[in-house]
């Protein structure tokens, strides 16, 4: 870890979770073979009655991969996985990058002010077949609340206390979603 870090408040829930803040930027989690999956939580359909299965694992080269598959059936269409952390200012932090290795599949980066908000402010994504950074201005989030677009200003770019990815293409389908990093800058 560079000697210029300044360290941000511990994590509760994520005493594991190396966060800090460096000239250029802010590392929210780097997946590794011995990363503790236990803050991450995997929410799907389920929660309305849907049956698709996602699942977030660790591979043999210490990558995070959120995988499984959506089906509409049972009135489902979503799987998603979210990280909750204690609020962290955002200074002089304006995007998102996700180094990623997709399926080809279009994602949904969600983030949220604090783990308490019903509201997320989100952004599509398309991914490819290779490794690549995703880049997220996030000005360019907008509020959502289960699927809907709300009438209200863009993510406010003070703090965050959660953010996850999400995966609803309205069609059945497996995905695969590798992820080496997540940090913001």
């Amino acid at each position: 870890m560079p000697t210029d870090a300044c360290y941000l408040p511990m994590i509760s829930l994520l005493t594991f979770l190396s966060i800090f803040c460096t000239a250029c930027g802010l590392t929210v989690f780097e997946f590794s073979d011995n990363s503790d999956l236990s803050g991450w939580q995997v929410v799907n359909d389920g929660v309305m009655g849907g049956l698709s299965k996602g699942d977030l694992t660790i591979d043999e080269l210490g990558n995070g991969v959120f995988s499984g598959f959506v089906t509409l059936e049972n009135n489902g269409g979503f799987s998603s996985i979210r990280l909750r952390t204690d609020e962290t200012k955002l200074e002089n932090c304006s995007q998102v990058i996700l180094h990623v290795k997709g399926d080809g599949k279009r994602y949904q980066f969600r983030i949220k002010s604090s783990s308490r908000d019903r509201v997320s402010y989100i952004h599509y994504f398309q991914t490819s077949e290779d490794w690549e950074e995703i880049v997220i201005p996030l000005a360019e989030c907008i509020p959502s609340f289960r699927g809907m677009q709300l009438d209200m200003p863009n993510f406010p770019m003070e703090t965050f206390g959660e953010l996850g990815v999400l995966i609803a293409n309205k069609k059945n389908e497996k995905f695969r979603l590798e992820i080496s990093s997540i940090s913001m800058k």
